[in-house]
């Protein structure tokens, strides 16, 4: 996918957050979760921003029903990774440590959050072969 189509607004932000929540949903039922006031010229902007969406392959359309349905094709953990690795090319010239010194830092982290990171690292650590003494 290419940078336009990593580029999300924040309305189009706001129809994804209810379709991962979710899906799949018909454009009232996303209307409703935007916007709770709904009227019909939010209804038509939602069925705007789904076409947009749809062009930038983040949303699919399921047309079998009457009430079309539509899902997310692109997952919040997708759209993050790509969006903060834009901000890191962009801020820190690609490295992301920087940008994760700076968020971890900043954020007051519980127990099990840091122990949720420390785990991730070890994961992601590449394993040393065992040496025969």
């Amino acid at each position: 996918m290419d940078q336009d189509h990593d580029n999300v607004t924040e309305a189009e932000l706001a129809v994804l957050q209810a379709l991962w929540q979710r899906q799949p949903a018909t454009i009232r039922q996303i209307t409703e979760a935007v916007y709770p006031a709904a009227t019909d010229a939010k209804y038509a902007t939602v069925q705007k921003l789904l076409e947009r969406l749809a062009e930038k392959g983040h949303v699919t359309r399921d047309r079998s029903q009457h009430a079309h349905l539509f899902s997310a094709t692109t997952s919040r953990d997708a759209l993050v990774g790509r969006r903060l690795r834009a901000m890191a090319e962009e801020l820190t010239g690609g490295m992301m440590a920087p940008l994760l010194s700076h968020l971890l830092r900043a954020e007051t982290l519980t127990v099990d959050e840091r122990r949720e990171l420390r785990d991730l690292i070890d994961e992601l650590e590449p394993r040393k072969p065992q040496t025969r003494r």
